[in-house]
């Protein structure tokens, strides 16, 4: 089995969305989850090359990605961005190359045991 192949199984078999975004903010990768949720459960359609914020139209939502990603160049570890409707907390976790720079980010789910 060829590495992104296998990759992506390991990507797949993750039960949270994961959307890879460059730095220019296009995403480049959506997992099985991702998928449904965008596509089915969300109504959008073939998100892959296009901008993050296609999705997140809301310039509130535009100027707190932007600002935790400005976080990301200046190496923090990953961010906190929110708690969604379905109780889950979401931060922002960078994705760097063998130099320690910055190529991209996706978002990281994990459930809010805390009410």
């Amino acid at each position: 089995m060829d590495r992104e192949k296998m990759l992506s199984y390991i990507l797949d078999s993750y039960p949270y969305p994961i959307v890879f975004v460059d730095c220019e903010h296009i995403i480049r990768y959506m997992n099985k989850r991702a998928e449904y949720h965008y596509y089915q459960e969300r109504g959008y359609r073939e998100l892959i090359g296009k901008s993050l914020f296609d999705c997140h139209q809301n310039p509130k939502s535009e100027e707190m990605i932007k600002s935790c990603v400005e976080k990301l160049k200046k190496h923090a570890n990953e961010v906190f961005l929110m708690v969604n409707g379905r109780n889950e907390r979401i931060y922002i976790v960078p994705v760097r190359d063998d130099l320690g720079d910055l190529i991209g980010y996706f978002e990281r789910f994990e459930m809010n045991l805390q009410k």
